[in-house]
């Protein structure tokens, strides 16, 4: 077979004449080559590699004689167990083309994919350095999801944590992808330290399109159902927070502060978190979450209790134990009316309805009776009432009256008497029910005396004392004193005539 040159070494055939001679012709020709390995395609491996190499010795700078001869020389290993030496052989040719294709990304992506696939940890490991050190910072990012991906395949999570927090210099806004490996390794506690910092950035936009709600959330859960695992936060300041920053979903976070109690055996301090959330939260929906979550502890906390006892024997001090929870229980959902007509009024003071509910509530409990109808009374601005406000003062005397203490109802009516109404028929009334009171015990004078006192004295005089500026604060008062239906033909005025004719006859 003829040679070239004269060298033994170098062979070709016939048909490859014409191209050697226009490789003579022009050495340096990416396109000349390049036909000549196009002709020599279905050839032997080795004669192939033996052309690629006398090109690449003539144009060592070609990134396309480069990457053509690397990709022929993976498909030739392509299937071979991974401790062949012809892996080596590749391994070494595409360490002569970083030489000078070092800048080029593609070159180092399948580099570092060849080394993965051998699964040589260390030395693909260092390639990726390699990789970064050699390129743009520009280029970086066609490197990192290789890196990534190898990193996070590693049966040691410690090599990829280290690559993570150097990508993230990079890349801060893939943090989300970092904390979820780390909980994923269960390296919780590192994941609650970035996750706090991510829910305090106010810069951050989440990759995922998650609210910064849900992020606080996610780190609410992550660090109240792993309390041994989260030791570097202080859960109960950071739960706090949130409940300052999300009014609008204090019930899932109480119950995230009550359940990290709970799941770190601090059942005294659970409950007081639940109790004070009952007591501070303002919608029904906050309410309902804390107070189910609330009665599913005390529940779990009885069967736990009953559990033990029958595996381990029941002496009296368990019998107490048993009894104290089941009474906490019991006074739990007794209280429940009561809490939720407290969370309505937190909502709205005002609301004449929720107070009558109230007093309902407490009945056969008088001290409790007249403690809330103070509060009423005391709470309610007329001007901003839900409601007739004036029913509380009436029910409120009507109390007293019931209970035989006149002297006391009469002093409830002439504080209502004074209060500044929003409408005039509500004044009206007041007056209407306090006459009705004197008829019902037959105190017929003392009935007209009303009467007489609010229309010929009482309403003269404050036209005649007071100034514009109070005319103006209480227009009802006023409006009463100059309308001619004040005191209408009311059952009140034919009570009174009724009684009076009584009286007489008798």
């Amino acid at each position: 077979m003829p040679t070239l040159s004269g060298k033994a070494d170098v062979l070709f055939e016939d048909d490859d004449l014409p191209y050697e001679e226009e490789i003579i012709r022009n050495p340096y020709s990416v396109k000349c080559w390049m036909r000549y390995i196009e002709h020599k395609q279905n050839a032997q491996k080795s004669v192939l590699n033996m052309i690629y190499e006398r090109a690449l010795k003539e144009l060592p700078g070609s990134y396309k004689l480069w990457y053509n001869y690397l990709r022929e020389r993976r498909k030739q290993v392509k299937g071979k167990c991974v401790t062949d030496p012809a892996y080596e052989e590749v391994n070494n040719c595409h360490e002569r083309a970083l030489v000078f294709m070092h800048k080029m990304p593609r070159i180092w992506i399948d580099y570092c994919q060849l080394m993965v696939s051998q699964c040589k940890i260390t030395r693909s490991r260092r390639t990726f350095d390699r990789a970064l050190r050699a390129l743009p910072i520009t280029q970086h990012p066609r490197i990192w999801p290789l890196y990534l991906r190898f990193a996070r395949n590693l049966p040691l999570p410690e090599t990829a944590i280290r690559v993570y927090r150097r990508y993230l210099k990079l890349s801060p806004e893939n943090a989300e992808e970092y904390i979820d490996y780390l909980r994923s390794v269960g390296r919780l506690d590192e994941a609650a330290i970035r996750l706090a910092a991510v829910v305090n950035d106010e810069n951050f936009v989440s990759k995922e399109g998650k609210s910064n709600y849900q992020l606080w959330h996610e780190l609410c859960d992550l660090i109240s159902q792993n309390p041994d695992k989260v030791t570097s936060l202080k859960v109960g300041a950071i739960i706090r927070g949130g409940l300052t920053r999300f009014t609008d979903q204090l019930g899932k976070l109480w119950c995230s502060l009550a359940d990290y109690y709970i799941r770190s055996g601090h059942f005294e301090k659970a409950r007081d978190v639940y109790e004070e959330a009952i007591l501070t939260v303002v919608t029904v929906r906050d309410f309902t979450q804390v107070f189910d979550s609330f009665a599913q502890f005390e529940e779990s906390m009885i069967a736990a209790k009953m559990e033990t006892t029958s595996e381990l024997g029941q002496d009296e001090e368990d019998d107490i134990d048993l009894e104290l929870r089941l009474a906490r229980f019991e006074s739990l959902i007794t209280r429940r009316p009561l809490l939720l007509n407290s969370v309505l009024l937190r909502q709205n003071p005002h609301n004449v309805h929720e107070w009558h509910k109230r007093v309902k509530l407490y009945e056969g409990q008088p001290r409790q009776i007249i403690n809330t109808y103070t509060e009423a009374v005391q709470t309610i601005d007329p001007m901003k009432a839900t409601g007739k406000p004036h029913t509380l003062w009436v029910s409120f005397a009507r109390f007293y009256e019931d209970n035989e203490q006149l002297d006391d109802a009469r002093t409830i009516f002439e504080k209502a008497t004074k209060v500044n109404y929003k409408q005039v028929d509500d004044l009206a009334a007041v007056w209407c029910e306090y006459g009705e009171m004197e008829l019902r015990h037959e105190n017929y004078d003392q009935a007209l005396r009303i009467l007489r006192v609010r229309d010929y004295y009482t309403l003269p005089l404050m036209r005649a004392t007071f100034t514009a500026k109070y005319e103006k604060l209480h227009p009802v008062i006023n409006s009463m004193s100059a309308s001619a239906s004040v005191i209408p033909g009311h059952t009140i005025c034919n009570a009174i005539q009724r009684g009076l004719f009584l009286k007489v006859i008798f």
